[in-house]
């Protein structure tokens, strides 16, 4: 089973919601698709769907996962790594207006660089990285709690000097 959850953000994600769909109906995915749609103005008409779980269903469909489908935001790009769930993102955009700002194209671009995660950006990249993330194996995630003090010591520092 493959999870789809667009977050709870209050704006649609239809965009990636209706591709999903479409790559059901079209035969990309051919395993059963679970959607956490959030505010949406689409129907899905080849999943079973449901706008908004509680965290107890929320996490249960999330641990059945074979493979995570969602937005670029850090709760699930968090649970996915903790899990050690593959994950494919497509950020919310600001253009498409899903998001007031581009902040999850940065978020998708950092993890997917330290092989975290697959991302698509656009609609037309989305059947590659779907047949990607069946044999994705995500980076594990290495803490680095020096690295982040540090940058907070240096950003304290900032503030004081701004002063």
């Amino acid at each position: 089973m493959i999870f789809l959850t667009v977050g709870t953000y209050p704006l649609p994600f239809d965009r990636l919601i209706v591709a999903i769909d479409l790559a059901i109906k079209e035969g990309l995915i051919e395993e059963e698709v679970v959607a956490q749609t959030g505010v949406s103005n689409y129907v899905p008409k080849n999943m079973e769907y449901t706008n908004i779980l509680e965290k107890e269903a929320f996490d249960c469909f999330f641990r059945r996962a074979s493979g995570i489908i969602s937005h670029a935001g850090m709760g699930t790009i968090t649970m996915a790594l903790d899990n050690k769930k593959p994950l494919l993102v497509m950020p919310r955009m600001k253009r498409y207006k899903e998001h007031v700002n581009n902040h999850q194209v940065a978020t998708a671009k950092k993890f997917e660089e330290l092989g975290h995660i697959l991302a698509v950006y656009d609609i037309k990249d989305l059947p590659d990285g779907i047949r990607k993330v069946k044999n994705f194996v995500p980076r594990k995630r290495k803490a680095s709690p020096h690295a982040v003090a540090n940058r907070i010591r240096c950003f304290l520092n900032s503030l004081s000097e701004s002063r």
